[in-house]
């Protein structure tokens, strides 16, 4: 049962193998986040059951990250991205309410890229988050990353005409 619980937790915590990626795992984890939020459609719920939603993936991300990094003797192993993958219900919250459409795909690439910017560029606060060991600093700097994606994502959008 036990190895059962663990192989678990690290296929969650590795976004369903996605972080094993052998170059940029954080990136390939990063690709499973928005199609999680749009294929699941939950940018379709209401805005507090989403708000929910998105704090309940946070804390199991806490979690999967603590044991995670346990299971695998390192602090903050690079092959764990279910912190990526979480902050997307941060980084997509501008468009929450939106109709699935075809303009998705560019949302999501923007999306993408502004989190992918600041998840690797780290300004402050996020550098800050960076140094905490354990399972809330990896989520943490990843979700205020995702703050700054998601005031970016709002604004590519007006400049664009799409609100």
């Amino acid at each position: 049962m036990r190895n059962f619980k663990n192989v678990t937790i690290l296929l969650l915590a590795r976004g369903l193998g996605t972080g094993l990626a052998p170059k940029a795992p954080g990136t390939f984890g990063s690709l499973l986040g928005p199609v999680l939020v749009l294929g699941l459609f939950w940018l379709q719920l209401s805005l507090p059951v989403y708000l929910v939603v998105s704090l309940l993936i946070f804390l199991l991300g806490v979690y999967l990250c603590e044991q995670g990094s346990r299971l695998l003797g390192k602090d903050d192993p690079g092959e764990i991205v279910i912190d990526e993958i979480g902050a997307f219900t941060i980084v997509m919250l501008p468009v929450f309410h939106r109709p699935l459409s075809a303009d998705f795909l560019w949302v999501s690439l923007f999306a993408f890229l502004w989190f992918r910017l600041f998840d690797i560029w780290k300004p402050w606060p996020v550098r800050y988050f960076d140094r905490i060991h354990g399972g809330w600093g990896i989520m943490m700097d990843d979700y205020v990353a995702a703050i700054y994606a998601a005031i970016c994502l709002y604004v590519t959008l007006i400049l664009l005409g799409w609100f």
